[in-house]
């Protein structure tokens, strides 16, 4: 499942927007969210979480009517992440991987592996750079694991590994990858990535940054 808000500006990438401009970070978060959904295997079953409610119509008129669209619920992304899993349970799910939007360098063989790896393990987690994770996965629910996390900060990741063992579950992490939040993650994926699907969309993005 994505979670994901709607393409606004001044709504998504607000951190990057203050920095690049509100209107060029929309630019960014919608090619990296159209990306993220083009990457997702066929045999996989996508919902898409939406943000704010009643973005509904405008969700699907910008991504199209192949997914299964459902209204986040309120609060930090806690709160969201939890309602997601346990909505995604209620309904028949199971082994449910979540991703957002903010990870270009997240693909179609990295989702099959995290999807190969939960059938063996309770968890599986794809670390961020920043100390985040880019993408979770459970094989049953554990809402546990969203509450009391310091969200936004670089200790995401080590408070859920630590609530993870606390619980008594297994886990797996995948490859660390980079997250764009800010202008500096960005000139770090820029770097790094000599094909990236940012640079492609923008071929003066560098100078830009």
């Amino acid at each position: 499942m994505a979670i994901l808000k709607a393409p606004r500006s001044g709504y998504v990438k607000t951190r990057l927007g203050r920095q690049v401009g509100y209107d060029q970070a929309t630019r960014i978060y919608r090619v990296m969210a159209e990306r993220q959904l083009r990457s997702v295997p066929e045999t996989f079953r996508i919902e898409v979480h939406y943000a704010p409610r009643g973005a509904g119509r405008e969700m699907r008129d910008w991504l199209g009517a192949n997914y299964h669209y459902c209204v986040q619920s309120g609060g930090d992304l806690g709160q969201r992440l939890g309602g997601a899993f346990a909505g995604a349970f209620r309904r028949g799910g199971t082994d449910i991987i979540a991703v957002g939007a903010d990870c270009p360098g997240l693909d179609g063989a990295c989702l099959a592996e995290a999807a190969r790896r939960l059938r063996k393990t309770d968890v599986v987690l794809g670390p961020a750079a920043d100390g985040g994770y880019f993408l979770i996965g459970l094989r049953r629910p554990a809402p546990q694991l969203f509450d009391g996390i310091a969200w936004s900060s670089e200790h995401v990741l080590q408070q859920t590994v630590e609530r993870i063992a606390a619980s008594g579950l297994s886990h797996q992490l995948l490859s660390v990858k980079e997250d764009i939040d800010d202008l500096e993650s960005l000139r770090r994926h820029l770097e790094n990535e000599a094909s990236s699907v940012l640079r492609e969309a923008w071929p003066n993005l560098t100078h830009a940054v």
